[in-house]
């Protein structure tokens, strides 16, 4: 039998993690990751550490859903990992045990909608772009002047003007102008 690591989170620094560490160790947690992070946060070092220190045969579990997820997608991926590397995943809260068949199923299911949604917001976007072809409009970035572009350049090599100047000048963003720069070295 592997080991059993726990995994709590909190949103502000400022909040406490006695509630979830007490359900964690009851739950039989030996180790215990702790972060004081936004769940908005994609950098959680304590999460990627604990997805480091498991391995298969081991169990990983957490107060509720929302404390090891930013998002449905993001739980969908860590329980994918979960099963690739034969990790077994507990929610308290939620009574989600991906040891038993329930567990594996419900995340089945919610991995079956979740790809459902992702296909009618394509098949949305294309029948979108398409109607919008069909009026004669078309997607994409907007072409920026070459001239314009070539222009921006020359007045950035300079050095005399700012990048804020250059831009009321020609109409050419920073972004663009950094992304053309290379292409017009010389």
């Amino acid at each position: 039998m592997g080991k059993i690591f726990g995994y709590a989170r909190v949103s502000m620094i400022d909040q406490n993690l006695d509630l979830q560490k007490d359900l964690l160790i009851k739950y039989g947690a030996q180790v215990i990751y702790e972060e004081k992070s936004s769940g908005k946060n994609k950098s959680r070092p304590e999460l990627t550490a604990l997805l480091k220190a498991t391995s298969a045969g081991d169990t990983v579990v957490v107060y509720k859903l929302d404390r090891i997820s930013r998002s449905t997608k993001h739980l969908l991926e860590l329980t994918e990992y979960f099963e690739k590397k034969e990790i077994k995943f507990v929610s308290l809260v939620d009574s989600i045990d991906t040891s038993t068949s329930t567990g594996r199923f419900f995340f089945h299911i919610m991995a079956s909608i979740t790809e459902l949604e992702r296909e009618i917001l394509i098949e949305r976007t294309q029948a979108g772009l398409s109607a919008a072809r069909s009026r004669g409009r078309v997607g994409g970035r907007p072409k920026t002047n070459k001239d314009r572009v070539e222009r921006a350049i020359k007045l950035y090599k300079t050095n005399e003007y700012s990048l804020k100047e250059i831009k009321e000048m020609t109409g050419v963003s920073k972004s663009v102008l950094y992304r053309n720069l290379e292409q017009y070295r010389g």
